[in-house]
């Protein structure tokens, strides 16, 4: 390319936008599954220019977007070398760990009865639910309950969690976070360990009325070791996270973390901190496209999600220089139209772009996610962490 370094780097994980099944998704009882091809499928119009234009549809066939002719970015799949399929395995090796035993989940039996006895004496609240649910659905059963006699709902899901609802009104928001942090610590134990801890906070008061607000917050287990994100750090660089970024990495290697109320909003957050100064890595994670359209097997909202995305990025397109380099990505696949609810073990896609790319085109594939903070780090001019994987994608410097 002839381009040495850029100054500022912007990777952006679309979260849950599978791209096919992987090589070994029959081993996850995924196979035939294709987050992005299913959605074209299932929508009537699909609007995506700004992605179209990058590459996308160059490098997954879509019923409703053509491949042009001539690319402005790079394009290429990721494979996963971590076994599992969920946000902190798929995020933690983008950049640079791999996670060799998944997280435990407790999908089909709830939570074993000497972890709640010991969260209820703890909290001091009771608890109700205690099964894996859809949040939205779980309020609709038992918020009334909570609401009025003070219990705790804790359900969990397909993924490697453990949720607590709370009503901002009558449990109080930090009541919540209380109990979330108590149930933190008990979770840390290897027979209960789950990835995550979330509090799910919502407002209302009867059914039909009920609605979780942006004060989410998860408590995620740290990562096992340092990641590109410490490297950076370290050398005294700029590590901006968007969305729920900070809370998967626990913190570590971020020097500045905002929050998003909606994945909109995380690209709202990314044009503006485009139009800063800094020197480093804008790290961002839109959480909607998996929380609200994948895992509720929605492909006509996921697939409007995608389209408000499109539309945000063709304003950050606009706003970004020839010192800087985008790179657009996901951490697994929630194909909207498979059976279940979970995650589905999916390659993910690779757009990598810079207004000083003097043309785009076809990358290699790329046997490990971390290909991406491999890149970054190389970009940077820092040494990757002891015991953490992946190479940089040679072909964009």
């Amino acid at each position: 390319m002839g381009k040495k370094t850029w100054k500022r780097i912007f990777v952006i994980v679309i979260d849950s936008l599978g791209i096919g099944a992987a090589k070994d998704a029959a081993d996850y009882g995924d196979a035939g599954t294709d987050t992005l091809g299913h959605i074209s499928d299932s929508v009537e119009h699909f609007n995506i220019p700004n992605l179209a234009r990058l590459g996308l549809a160059n490098l997954h066939p879509l019923r409703q977007v053509a491949p042009v002719e001539k690319t402005e970015g790079y394009y290429t799949r990721l494979h996963e070398r971590s076994r599992g399929k969920d946000t902190m395995t798929g995020h933690w090796e983008l950049m640079g760990l791999k996670t060799e035993k998944p997280f435990i989940t407790f999908t089909e039996h709830g939570f074993p009865p000497e972890l709640v006895a010991e969260l209820e004496r703890r909290t001091g609240h009771k608890v109700i639910g205690n099964k894996s649910a859809s949040g939205t659905a779980i309020l609709e059963e038992l918020a009334e309950e909570e609401i009025a006699i003070g219990h705790m709902i804790v359900y969990t899901s397909a993924d490697s969690v453990l949720q607590i609802c709370g009503n901002e009104e009558t449990f109080d928001l930090a009541e919540l976070y209380r109990c979330c942090e108590i149930a933190r610590e008990l979770t840390m134990r290897d027979e209960w360990k789950v990835g995550r801890v979330i509090a799910r906070p919502y407002v209302g008061k009867r059914r039909g009325e009920f609605k979780r607000t942006s004060n989410r917050h998860d408590y995620a287990v740290p990562p096992f070791g340092r990641t590109v994100l410490d490297a950076l750090k370290d050398q005294g660089l700029d590590v901006i996270s968007i969305g729920k970024i900070q809370d998967i990495f626990s913190g570590c290697g971020i020097t500045r973390a905002l929050k998003s109320k909606s994945s909109v909003h995380g690209m709202e957050q990314t044009i503006q901190v485009a139009g800063e100064e800094f020197h480093g890595l804008c790290f961002v994670n839109l959480v909607d496209f998996d929380a609200l359209w994948g895992h509720r097997r929605n492909p006509v909202g996921y697939g409007e999600e995608l389209e408000r995305f499109d539309e945000k990025l063709g304003k950050l397109l606009a706003v970004l220089g020839e010192e800087d380099l985008l790179m657009i990505t996901a951490d697994h696949g929630n194909d909207p139209t498979f059976t279940g609810t979970d995650h589905t073990r999916e390659d993910v896609p690779l757009l990598v772009y810079s207004k000083a790319f003097p043309d785009g085109g076809s990358l290699p594939e790329q046997d490990t996610f971390a290909a991406v903070g491999a890149t970054v780090a190389r970009n940077f001019g820092v040494a990757m962490p002891e015991g953490t994987i992946g190479e940089p994608i040679d072909e964009i410097f």
